[in-house]
């Protein structure tokens, strides 16, 4: 896969919880422009179908995002257009497609769409690094050293710059910059 940044967005979805009926609350992107990670997300209120038993204090204390902040949040259907028009055609990145893909069908059933195929960041991950098997163990290392916020936008961003760094240590272990 030839890697091109401005083909990439990079998704996290944050959640009331991690079972079945489990609904998002908020939603980051992240894309890459000119070597810098620029981002945007949004909390989602919920919509009324949504299961209120799969709110989750646990995950709203890790998240830090109290079940009162969404109620004057954008609905589920403002999200899912804007969301739309961010990710156009491009590639979607996350590291968790399994949760995040099952989150954003529940935001796009609101538009009646199917969301798009997600690729696993290890897999961006190993092509930043044009397969070095050394630079893809440190840069998936960082990743995983690096603090996770826990919110959308900040997440998202995160993987990013991985991103960035792993296609700066791929052009290093190639030899094509310095």
């Amino acid at each position: 896969m030839t890697l091109k940044p401005d083909h990439l967005i990079f998704l996290d979805i944050e959640a009331s919880g991690l079972g079945p009926d489990s609904w998002p609350i908020e939603v980051g992107l992240a894309w890459i422009v000119d070597q810098a990670v620029q981002t945007w997300s949004s909390l989602i209120r919920p919509e009324p179908d949504w299961d209120p038993d799969a709110w989750s204090d646990q995950s709203a204390i890790i998240h830090n995002i109290p079940r009162e902040d969404l109620d004057a949040a954008p609905k589920a259907i403002d999200v899912a257009h804007e969301v739309m028009e961010r990710i156009a055609a491009r590639h979607v990145i996350s590291d968790a497609p399994g949760f995040d893909r099952m989150w954003m069908q529940r935001i796009f059933e609101a538009i009646d769409i199917v969301p798009p195929a997600f690729m696993h960041i290890d897999k961006v991950v190993a092509s930043a690094c044009n397969g070095d098997r050394n630079t893809v163990r440190r840069v998936l290392a960082q990743l995983e050293e690096e603090p996770r916020p826990h919110r959308a936008g900040a997440d998202a961003a995160r993987l990013a710059a991985a991103i960035l760094y792993g296609m700066k240590m791929g052009r290093l272990s190639d030899g094509t910059s310095r």
